[in-house]
Parts: structure tokens; sequence; C-alpha cells
């Protein structure tokens, strides 16, 4: 099954750059790459995920409606994308089942963090998709993680994906800068060797990143965004449904590996 999913926030990541960025542009960006994703998944009839920050959510009540009654999972991605508390994984299930009303079940820790797997079960969540089992100067060294799903305190671990062997990771930043045939036949080995694709994104990556005064983003992070991102999904979610890979929510995925 190919998981795609897509961590919804507010678009803080310039502060991260040294530049400012107003509240409400935080949300109108995020809001206005949210809307492209939910187009293209619309147009190819596909599933997926999205993890949610209480704070986009309660800003866009409209698309919480729309990603539920399409057929999307929601999913916890905290309650802030740059603050978090061991309360916050309660407090952000309990709210986002308030304004969804539908159970929300997974949580994906915001830049992939560590947590404290004792507090995710603690706040009632089935699993957790918060670790990158690869290595990332100044991020995180995480080669000694299981490549692939695992249990932890009760909590079903599901790592994002990364290749067999040399664990090349296969998360939005290779999305953006290897050619796309590179891309797919690191994908199509993966899925392989796994059964499953685990791949998230954002949607800011969905809207031109090009204005280096105003985001202060590398080239590696602004290559191939707005419609130019928008190309590239759609040519690779085409690709994998050419080759009948289907396609779920991570809920929908569980069920296949528990019976």
């Amino acid at each position: 099954m190919v998981l795609l999913s897509f961590d919804i926030e507010e678009f803080d990541m310039p502060f991260e750059y040294n530049r400012d960025i107003s509240f409400a542009d935080q949300i109108s960006i995020s809001r206005t790459g949210t809307i492209a994703i939910l187009d293209l998944l619309d147009k190819h009839q596909v599933k997926a995920t999205f993890f949610c920050t209480v704070t986009f959510a309660e800003n866009i009540p409209d698309l919480i409606r729309r990603i539920t009654e399409s057929g999307h999972e929601l999913a916890s991605h905290g309650y802030y994308h740059s603050d978090f508390k061991p309360e916050h994984l309660l407090q952000s299930k309990i709210k986002l089942e308030e304004l969804s009303g539908k159970e929300i079940t997974g949580y994906r820790m915001a830049r992939m963090m560590p947590v404290d797997e004792k507090e995710i079960e603690k706040a009632g969540y089935t699993y957790n998709t918060s670790i990158n089992p690869t290595y990332l100067p100044g991020r995180y060294n995480n080669f000694h993680i299981s490549r692939t799903f695992f249990t932890k305190q009760n909590v079903l671990q599901i790592p994002a994906s990364v290749s067999p062997v040399v664990r090349f990771p296969l998360f939005w930043l290779s999305f953006h800068n290897l050619p796309l045939s590179i891309y797919k036949a690191l994908a199509r080995w993966t899925y392989k060797k796994d059964h499953y694709l685990n791949i998230y994104f954002h949607p800011w990556e969905f809207t031109d990143l090009n204005d280096f005064e105003r985001f202060g983003f590398p080239a590696y992070v602004r290559k191939n965004t707005g419609n130019q991102m928008v190309q590239r999904m759609d040519k690779f979610i085409h690709w994998l449904k050419s080759k009948n890979y289907p396609f779920g929510t991570f809920q929908q995925f569980i069920k296949t590996i528990n019976h």
C-alpha cells in the first residue's frame, strides 16, 4: 500500500531562516497548498492521511470538513508546530476529534523529532509515525532503528520510508531534488522490498517558495515548489497508479497488517 501523508501546519519554517512571517500569512500559504493537494487527490481518486496541528485546524474548518468527507484520514501533528509539551499529545487528540467529529488514532511529531512512546500510549494513540530511520546531518541519526514497522510501548511505529541497504530517505526534500526517474526507481525498490511506502510532504511545498528575501530558503528547499511541485506529484501519483500500487490511509494500512 502507498501511504501518502501531508503534515498540514501553520507555515512557520521561515523563522528557522531568520525571516519574519505573519500568522495570517502562515495560515494562508498552508491553506493554498492544502487545497492544491486535495484537488490532486480528488483528480486521481486516491486517499491519504493529513497530520494536522490544532492551530491550523482551527483556522481551516471548511478544509477539515473536506478532508474527512473525501474519505481521507485526519491525524495529529500536535497542538502547535513550534511548541511541544507532553500534555499536547492528549489535548491535540481531543481537540481534533472535537473539530472533525472523527476518531484520531495517529500521531506525527513536528519535524520528526523524538517523542516519548509512553506518553503516546497514555494519550490513546494507536500508531506513531515520527521516525525517519536514516541519517540527516544536524537533524537525526536513526540508523539503529528498524526501517519497517514495529511495536514499542504498545504503539505501532511506522517509520518514514527509506531505501533498502543504504537507507536513502524518500521524504519531501529528496522528492524535490532528485530527478523524478531516480526517485521513482528508489520508490519501486523500496515498495518491492517492504510492500508499502510511507512518504510525507507539506502544503507549503505546493506554493511558490522562490522569494528568497521573504522566506530565506536555500536552493534545495526552493527547488520544484509551487506549480512544479503540483506537476511532479501529479506525474508521480499517475506512475504509482500505473504500477497498480494501492493507496490507503494509515488506518486502512493497519487493518491489513493486523490480519
